[in-house]
């Protein structure tokens, strides 16, 4: 469920994580699961299935996007501006960004956008999951997107292969040196608290992670 502590603000639990207050009761954890996919369709793949339009740096209108979503959704016609600010700031993977009176994704588009996000306070090193029969093909032509518009790195190995395990049981995982990509150039942003972007990965910065088995033959 989604509650909100007047003094520590949204949270995704029964009481406030700190002071441990009851806090204010804004919506059941069905509606919280499927607002959150509303939400993320719209701001990452379909604006126009809700007859909305992203902005160049993948931002939306937050009455905006109420309105549609309300109009769309009988059920939600308690739905405010602060519900779906209560889900972005609540969610653990830090997928969205609030300013003002906007919201945006910070990754996974399918649509074509402009992201700005921070460059400053990169790891030096970043972690991606392939296959095991992708793995010496990437290492020999370095990461690119598939089906998204970036290349999403993660911030440990263990968030690799979490994030790889979608794919394949056993993900492969690449270290990534982002301290000389970034030398020569290459732009790393930060997108939520474990994913970074990259337009592309030259293979000069990747290596088998020390923990990855390597493929049999």
């Amino acid at each position: 469920m989604l509650k909100e502590c007047l003094q520590h603000g949204y949270f995704r639990q029964e009481t406030c994580p700190v002071c441990a207050q009851p806090g204010r009761f804004l919506m059941n954890d069905r509606e919280l699961d499927h607002l959150g996919r509303v939400m993320t369709g719209v701001l990452r793949h379909f604006p126009e299935k809700y007859g909305l339009t992203i902005d160049e740096h993948g931002w939306i209108s937050l009455p905006a996007l109420v309105k549609a979503i309300s109009s769309q959704h009988r059920g939600y016609h308690w739905l405010r501006a602060h519900h779906l600010v209560a889900i972005a700031q609540s969610d653990p993977k830090g997928r969205y960004e609030v300013r003002d009176d906007r919201i945006r994704a910070t990754y996974g588009h399918t649509v074509e956008v402009a992201l700005d996000l921070p460059t400053e306070n990169i790891p030096d090193e970043l972690y991606f999951p392939v296959t095991a029969d992708e793995a010496s093909i990437v290492l020999e032509v370095g990461l690119k997107p598939t089906d998204r518009r970036k290349v999403h790195l993660s911030r440990t190995a263990e968030d690799a292969r979490a994030a790889g395990a979608v794919r394949t049981p056993e993900p492969v995982i690449l270290t990534i040196d982002t301290k000389g990509a970034r030398s020569e150039g290459i732009v790393i942003m930060q997108a939520g608290k474990t994913v970074f972007l990259a337009d592309h990965v030259p293979p000069a910065y990747l290596r088998r992670h020390a923990g990855s088995a390597t493929p049999a033959a």
